[in-house]
């Protein structure tokens, strides 16, 4: 492997924000065996983190020491060093020694984004769920626009069975993020798991009005086949029981519900042929084992 293509396919992972420890960890071994990386000039720093966390990753903490050692030198004091500081602790410490590590530095340095982060996956880990949502709540007070920490807070949340304070989290996801589907399908099936089948309707119809093109006769795929499949299992349920059927939401049930129910499992028969239909099938059973 020549050292040009190493370093072409690591700067593509890096553009893509792709982890690819393995790969990133051979491939970044060339470079960094060729003592090349001061040549690298403003590359070369951030091939060294990206190579520091490969490291990591694959177990090889000698490497990651070499990067660690290089970053260090040249940017002591530098907040993104502190985090692959912390990611290597907790990689061979114990989780108290690294909870006061990053104490400390929360102490110095409290508008510390990226610690606040990696403090809160520590106390999650380690079961401690209730001060990693204290924590967590505290964070987003002061960032706000972090959608990652929402989406953090209502994973935690739905992992607990509590899904009101889930979709409470979610709702913040979806104003900082109002044009991405996958929030709104992650809205709708917790909407789904909390049993408010009305909400959980009307935000399936909004991925798929999202997703899908003005082509009726084209075949639903990817997210589109879950967001369909969980219209049909809304619709299910509340044509045999829309009439005693409560939104915890007071979302409304659509007066055409039946029409709606018999469009969906159209929808679903279509996903399931064609080419297309071996990978559907494979798909939403991997849906449906998690409900």
């Amino acid at each position: 492997m020549s050292l040009q293509s190493a370093l072409q396919q690591l700067a593509s992972f890096r553009a893509n924000n792709s982890r690819e420890s393995q790969e990133t960890f051979a491939k970044g071994l060339v470079v960094l065996k060729a003592g090349k990386t001061v040549n690298l000039g403003e590359e070369g720093w951030a091939f060294l983190e990206q190579l520091a966390l490969a490291a990591i990753d694959v177990g090889r903490i000698d490497i990651a020491d070499q990067c660690l050692k290089q970053l260090s030198d040249k940017f002591d004091d530098s907040p993104r060093v502190d985090v692959l500081r912390g990611i290597r602790m907790e990689a061979t410490q114990s989780p108290s020694i690294v909870l006061s590590f990053y104490d400390e530095l929360l102490r110095i340095s409290p508008s510390n984004a990226a610690i606040w982060k990696r403090r809160i996956s520590v106390l999650r880990r380690l079961g401690k769920l209730e001060k990693a949502v204290e924590d967590l709540n505290e964070y987003l007070d002061t960032f706000y626009t972090d959608v990652e920490g929402w989406l953090e807070l209502a994973d935690i949340h739905a992992s607990c069975n509590q899904y009101t304070y889930a979709l409470q989290a979610l709702s913040h996801a979806l104003l900082l993020t109002p044009q991405n589907p996958f929030t709104f399908l992650q809205f709708a099936e917790t909407a789904y798991s909390a049993g408010d089948m009305p909400l959980a309707l009307k935000m399936f119809l909004v991925v798929i009005d999202m997703n899908e093109s003005e082509d009726e006769d084209a075949i639903p795929l990817g997210i589109s086949v879950r967001a369909w499949w969980g219209t049909k299992l809304c619709t299910r349920q509340l044509v045999a029981s829309s009439a005693t059927h409560n939104s915890q939401s007071n979302t409304s049930v659509p007066k055409n519900i039946k029409l709606v129910d018999e469009l969906a499992t159209e929808r679903v028969l279509t996903a399931y042929s064609g080419e297309q239909g071996i990978q559907t099938r494979n798909l939403v059973s991997k849906w449906m084992s998690r409900r």
